[in-house]
Parts: C-alpha cells; structure tokens; sequence
C-alpha cells in the first residue's frame, strides 16, 4: 500500500495534477472570500471563517472528482490494473494507496488556508476575537468531508472506463449525498419520520454539525462509516473485474 500511496503522490506532483489542485482551491477560496464584495469577509461585518467553510465544500464537488477520475478508470484503459493485480497486494491495499495520496492532496489544499484564521484575528475588534473552537472544529469538519468526497470518487473511478464518465459519476453522487437528501427533506412530502432519515443520512447536515465547534462521535462515526461503505463497494467493483 505504501509503495501505491508513493506512487500515486507522485503521479498528482510530477504531472502539475497536484499542483493545479491546489492553486484552483486556494485562487478559487481567495476570490470568493476576500475579492468578491458580495461574499467577501472583509464585508460580513464578523471575524469569522463562515464564508470559507460554507464556499470550501462546493470547490470539492468538482475537485475531488477531478484529482480521482483517472485513479482507476485510466488504469483500466491502460491495462496496468491487470497487472497491479498481478502483484502481491490486496484490492484494499490498492484502494487505500489511492485513497490516501488523493486525500494528502485534499490536506494540501487545505493547508495554507490557515492563513485565515490569522488574518481574521488580526482584524478582529477586539484584536484576537475569534471563536477558535469553531474555526478548529470547521476545519475538521472539512477535513472529514474531503475524505468521504475522495472515497465517493473513488467508487465512481472504479466502476467507470472513462475518465470524462468517472468525473461526471463523482460529480453526481458527491453532490446528491451532500446536499440531495438536504433538498428532499425540504419536501412538504418529507415531513416527520421522512425528513429525520434524510437529515440523518446527509453528509451536508453532519459537516454542518461539526463546523458548530463541538465534535460529536455521532457525527465522527457517520464519515467514517461513509469512508467503509465507498471503500466495500469500490473493493466489490474491482473484484468484478475478474469474472
């Protein structure tokens, strides 16, 4: 899995794929939060990272797909899963190699956005006025999301032989289970029992429970059931394979 992990990593850095990654979440982030006076902090009147950590996730709809389309769809085309299987690892292995180099590229691009957090303080009145708590249970929030966004695409890669497919499957389903179940609910149909499951089930509705500064293991468990759950069906695809 390392030797996948090292590989893949390399593949996102050598090729300008990672570097890319990271200049559009950071140029993207930079305009919507500070340029555009509409949605700009600087307006908002309040020293906080809310702008950012609303915006963030809609940038990962697009762009978690498009690091992982080519993770195994391109590979399938190439012949080199053939042969990858050939080799003494594990489907696991393989997907958790994969996973983790597209998630440390997630962490990358979400890294020198901490530069916020310091120039909120520094706006702040008084200087240093910030909920610190919120901002870091924001960030894991995001964190959590990135990684079940990345397991999602994943999926998608494996059951697809196309790249351009793979980025559109991602698309769609990271997009449906983060706000989808959220727009469901919404329904007048959706009242009572109906709108609790889709709230329940909503990765935007635990994304936003975590961004409140308080970590529940309720909501820790939900992303890390989601992360299994892609990780199985990705497995089952791959497995698919040999029939």
């Amino acid at each position: 899995m390392v030797a996948i992990f090292r590989k893949e990593l390399n593949v996102f850095f050598s090729s300008l794929i990672g570097y890319i990654a990271i200049t559009i979440f950071l140029v993207a982030n930079g305009l919507f939060n500070w340029v555009f006076t509409d949605t700009s902090i600087m307006e908002s009147g309040y020293a906080n990272l809310e702008p950012f950590f609303n915006f963030a996730p809609w940038i990962f709809l697009f762009l978690v797909p498009a690091i992982t389309m080519r993770s195994f769809a391109e590979e399938k085309n190439s012949g080199t899963l053939e042969l990858l299987a050939t080799r003494p690892v594990t489907d696991l292995q393989i997907i958790g190699g994969k996973f983790l180099a597209a998630f440390v590229l997630v962490l990358f691009s979400v890294l020198p956005s901490i530069i916020y957090y310091f120039a909120i303080r520094e706006l702040a009145s008084p200087k240093g006025n910030v909920d610190t708590g919120g901002i870091i249970g924001s960030y894991i929030g995001l964190t959590l999301l990135g990684g079940c966004f990345v397991a999602i695409s994943l999926f998608a890669s494996a059951v697809s032989n196309n790249q351009i497919v793979a980025f559109i499957s991602g698309l769609f389903l990271c997009f449906f289970l983060y706000y989808g179940f959220d727009a469901l609910a919404l329904l007048p149909v959706s009242e009572g029992s109906a709108d609790a499951v889709f709230n329940a089930i909503s990765i935007n509705q635990h994304y936003q429970n975590i961004s409140k500064g308080y970590i529940d293991f309720r909501d820790v468990l939900y992303f890390g059931s989601a992360v299994s759950i892609f990780f199985l069906m990705t497995q089952t695809a791959l497995g698919s394979r040999r029939w």
